[in-house]
């Protein structure tokens, strides 16, 4: 992995072990009679806003000697005190399966009851999915993007197996599912035989622009394509691999080819496009929007690098690379990062960044690693008052960013993001 320099790295940890102490104890709540996101018995499961997500990062702390685990297991009470979910909102950042992630990754070994009743809970979740999954597409319907994507679809279920079962059959089965989600749909509807396999039927751009009503291809790391391609590159890349996966690995990259957008500051891609614009064959956005893991250049561009590598395609790796490299040395799309946090801010792109400069075929992406770390070191206490502590959209994320660049190891956290 990327080394930075002394003096950086101790402020990274310095800063690490502030915001991991000021995470120490979970703050007392008050269960409420529901399950919305602002609840905190929705908080306590989730990996992105809550408890599971902050026992990550004390986990690898205790694993590295940086702490002891009184805030590990601390957190993991929270994270359990009441009956995981494991239904339709149930994925690799709520419910059982984060639980699962967070247990496997904060303390493997410590609760093997635990982790075999969970294991066996969300080998249920994945079965139940995959039918549903395969029978929507013998029935050549549209998918939901929760269908698929990382937060509660099968690219997030599927990572959490390529690290937990690597050499199991689920992990395999997932694989199959997202070659044929790759596959064209006989669909009827308004997208047509032009839309992708993966053109959701559903678009959270709706309500806001009626454009989006017969549905959208997303191309995000978070609810798009980005992130199925991820898994099927870095099972690859692994030697997981089932018949059709790069065959299907290039059919997305050919797609995000087709959908690149040229520009003088560098290439990008739209975050979604509506049934008009796939058929005008052009987005609607002018402008590439905020440099974010979670729909900017730098996850896609990770993806694409990604595949190009499980690939052996030199040409596709290095037009990924110079896509990440031209992002970050435009100022106009650094300015757009209004936050420190994982999913859409600072630390998702440094995070994004180190990884991609460990893979690079040159050493140019590694040169702006110094400056975002002190980008991230300048900002990191800018959490709006009231943010959740957890650890894709809190401060835990901040601190375990922090953490792995002052170490120089990620110890597989950044499987939840699908950057390695």
């Amino acid at each position: 992995m990327i080394a930075l320099d002394t003096g950086r790295r101790a402020a990274a940890a310095a800063l690490a072990d502030e915001l991991s102490t000021a995470l120490s104890t979970p703050p007392p709540a008050a269960y409420g009679d529901d399950f919305s996101p602002s609840s905190p018995r929705w908080r306590d499961q989730s990996l992105s806003k809550g408890a599971a997500g902050v026992a990550v990062l004390h986990g690898l702390r205790a694993q590295h000697g940086l702490a002891d685990e009184k805030p590990v297991h601390a957190w993991l009470a929270r994270a359990t005190r009441d009956d995981l979910t494991a239904g339709p909102g149930a994925g690799l950042w709520f419910g059982a399966p984060a639980l699962a992630f967070a247990l496997h990754t904060a303390a493997p070994g410590t609760y093997p009851g635990v982790m075999a009743d969970l294991d066996k809970g969300v080998n249920q979740l994945v079965h139940v999915r995959l039918e549903a999954a395969d029978a929507r597409i013998d029935a050549h319907e549209r998918p939901s993007q929760y269908e698929f994507d990382l937060t509660r679809g099968l690219a997030g279920l599927g990572a959490y197996f390529l690290n937990r079962d690597p050499g199991g059959d689920l992990v395999r089965q997932v694989l199959a599912y997202l070659v044929r989600l790759t596959e064209p749909v006989r669909a009827t509807d308004e997208a047509g035989a032009d839309a992708p396999g993966w053109w959701t039927h559903d678009s959270s751009a709706r309500d806001r622009d009626p454009a989006f009503a017969a549905g959208e291809a997303n191309f995000g790391m978070a609810h798009g394509i980005s992130g199925p391609l991820a898994l099927l590159a870095t099972a690859m890349r692994r030697g997981v691999a089932v018949e059709g996966q790069a065959a299907a690995t290039d059919r997305i990259s050919r797609w995000l080819e087709d959908w690149r957008q040229p520009a003088p500051a560098g290439a990008w891609w739209p975050e979604r496009i509506s049934v008009n614009e796939l058929r005008d064959g052009r987005p609607r956005q002018k402008d590439p929007l905020r440099p974010s893991w979670c729909y900017g250049t730098p996850g896609l561009a990770r993806a694409q690098q990604l595949a190009a590598l499980a690939l052996g395609d030199q040409v596709r790796q290095h037009n990924a690379e110079q896509a990440l490299a031209h992002c970050l040395a435009d100022p106009a799309q650094l300015d757009r990062i209004s936050d420190p946090a994982l999913c859409h801010g600072l630390a998702g792109l440094l995070a994004t960044t180190w990884h991609a400069a460990a893979d690079a075929a040159t050493p140019d992406l590694a040169a702006y690693l110094p400056p975002l770390l002190d980008m991230l070191l300048a900002h990191a206490r800018d959490t709006p008052p009231g943010a959740l502590p957890g650890l894709i959209e809190g401060s835990a994320g901040i601190a375990l960013t922090l953490h792995t660049m002052a170490t120089g190891t990620s110890s597989g956290w950044t499987s939840c993001l699908l950057l390695n």
